[in-house]
């Protein structure tokens, strides 16, 4: 376990840096590095799907919406409300790994063997102290609702979302017989192995926005 940390540790100091400076450039810069991050993932899914062309051609466009949608986010809503929901995602990912790996304790679906039920408290209970502590230090995102329970019902529906997406990649890799999407990010995987939560809750929001 803390080898593997390590090695996820170490290709996060890296690849965070970036990411943050192409997120808080928008606009162009945003464009480019996410059409990158497009035709990595694009890959590592036509990969995945073999010879099933249907679901080849289905998942590239869901992903292109995905990071679509991630754009029109960060330049219409803000940056603050688009590094929210990365934080909340990224958390949701850390207390799921760290809960499931200390605690243990029984499997949640055959889907994926690692998950465990420990895991998805980890995740709820991590992607709630990170979301709130982000809106308390950070400042405004831009949600209109100050109640408090609307802002905890949002973080736990973001990170729900993103543990279904986890799982739904993950049964795509059980399929073609896959542990990780691709070799990419040592001690991650592939791009979609990290960011397979947040390409479903990215058109998610994007689209709850338009419920009145």
């Amino acid at each position: 376990m803390l080898k593997e940390f390590e090695k996820r540790l170490l290709s996060s100091l890296i690849l965070i840096p970036i990411a943050i400076f192409f997120i808080f450039q928008g606009s162009v810069f945003f464009i480019f590095f996410l059409s990158l991050i497009f035709l990595a993932t694009s890959y590592e899914w036509i990969k995945m799907c073999n010879k099933k062309n249907n679901m080849k051609n289905i998942g590239i466009i869901f992903l292109f919406f995905s990071f679509y949608t991630a754009f029109n986010i960060r330049e219409q809503s803000g940056l603050n409300f688009f590094l929210f929901i990365i934080i909340v995602c990224i958390f949701t990912d850390i207390g799921g790994y760290i809960f499931g790996k200390t605690f243990k304790g029984p499997k949640l679906t055959k889907i994926s063997p690692n998950k465990t039920y420990a895991g998805v408290i980890g995740s709820f209970l991590f992607s709630l102290i990170a979301g709130l502590i982000f809106i308390k230090y950070i400042g405004d995102i831009g949600v209109k609702s100050t109640n408090q329970l609307s802002i905890l019902f949002g973080i736990l529906l973001i990170s729900f979302i993103s543990q279904i997406g986890d799982l739904i990649i993950s049964y795509f890799k059980r399929k073609a017989k896959m542990k990780d999407t691709g070799k990419i990010l040592p001690g991650h995987g592939g791009l979609l192995d990290r960011i397979d939560g947040l390409i479903f809750v990215v058109p998610t929001v994007y689209l709850l926005q338009f419920i009145k």
